[in-house]
């Protein structure tokens, strides 16, 4: 399996998403610029966090525009993983990948702490190795993670499991609508999310609950391929 991790100017958890997929499931990962118009090769693609061009305008609108976005379009649309971390998140629903819009987070402050989730669908590409309504525990690191959308479209997402996590009840820490940390595409194998999982794959970072997110999409893959799932 190869990966796929973006960078635009002003990108900064590009290498710590390298980084998880090397520690946590040891399959290829590149680096991949903003201005690259081929993404034929790879399997999986996150679009980490960071400021992507300076968050000019608003979070992920310049970004959204990069020559790299439209192949990220064609392999969501071939069933390939695609996963937006953060910025990423805010890029794949400016993309139109996603509904909805992060804004400021409700007290207009940026937040910066660990981040307790329930799993609400764990019948994803991202989330398979983990168990409906488990509690698991991811750092946050954002200032327009407050996620909204219209009623309509909270709605669909609601009745077509795309909810994919969800902030602990009474810890929502950005206002976000539903206590909604993280959704999918209908199709399920487009992911965004607000918190970092590469940041939490090893018990010396306070969690390793996100190292799970990487061996589910290895294991997803290698269903999808019909090989054989090793330890």
């Amino acid at each position: 399996m190869k990966f796929a991790v973006l960078v635009f100017p002003g990108s900064n958890c590009d290498i710590d998403c390298y980084k998880a997929v090397e520690d946590t499931i040891g399959q290829k990962v590149d680096f991949v610029w903003h201005t690259a118009t081929d993404l034929s090769g790879y399997d999986a693609i996150l679009v980490p966090g960071g400021f992507s061009y300076g968050d000019y305008l608003r979070c992920g609108a310049i970004a959204r525009f990069a020559p790299v976005m439209n192949e990220v379009i064609k392999a969501a649309e071939q069933g390939k993983f695609v996963l937006g971390i953060c910025n990423g998140f805010q890029i794949l629903t400016e993309a139109g990948l996603l509904p909805g819009v992060l804004r400021r987070n409700e007290n207009l402050k940026f937040r910066c702490h660990s981040a307790l989730l329930e799993v609400v669908n764990n019948n994803t590409a991202f989330t398979n190795q983990y168990n409906e309504g488990e509690i698991i525990d991811i750092p946050i690191a954002h200032g327009e993670g407050n996620y909204y959308c219209d009623d309509e479209t909270l709605a669909k997402l609601q009745s077509n499991n795309q909810i994919v996590f969800r902030y602990k009840a009474g810890a929502n820490p950005n206002g976000s609508i539903d206590d909604i940390a993280g959704i999918s595409n209908e199709r399920g194998n487009v992911v965004g999310m607000m918190p970092h999982p590469e940041r939490a794959i090893a018990d010396i970072l306070g969690s390793a609950d996100g190292k799970r997110m990487f061996t589910s999409i290895l294991n997803a893959w290698r269903e999808q391929h019909g090989a054989a799932v090793n330890g």
